[in-house]
């Protein structure tokens, strides 16, 4: 019993599984013939995916905290 409510509990943590297929990614990076990168959650866009690769999320965490604030 004590099993079954830890993994309900777990599932619920977890929340809804998606298929890991094409279309279902995060973000679209487009390096070529121009450069962008585009957040498909917050529809936040950066023309630098050079910096994005190298690591500066700094605008998408904003979107993303943006997108879910009150």
């Amino acid at each position: 019993m004590m099993e079954k409510q830890q993994a309900k509990e777990l599932s619920e943590i977890k929340g809804e599984k998606v298929e890991m297929s094409w279309g279902n990614q995060i973000r679209s990076y487009v390096l070529h013939p121009y450069k962008m990168v585009k957040d498909h959650r917050t529809d936040y866009e950066e023309s630098n995916p050079d910096a994005v690769l190298d690591g500066c999320l700094d605008g998408f965490i904003e979107a993303e905290l943006k997108k879910n604030s009150p």
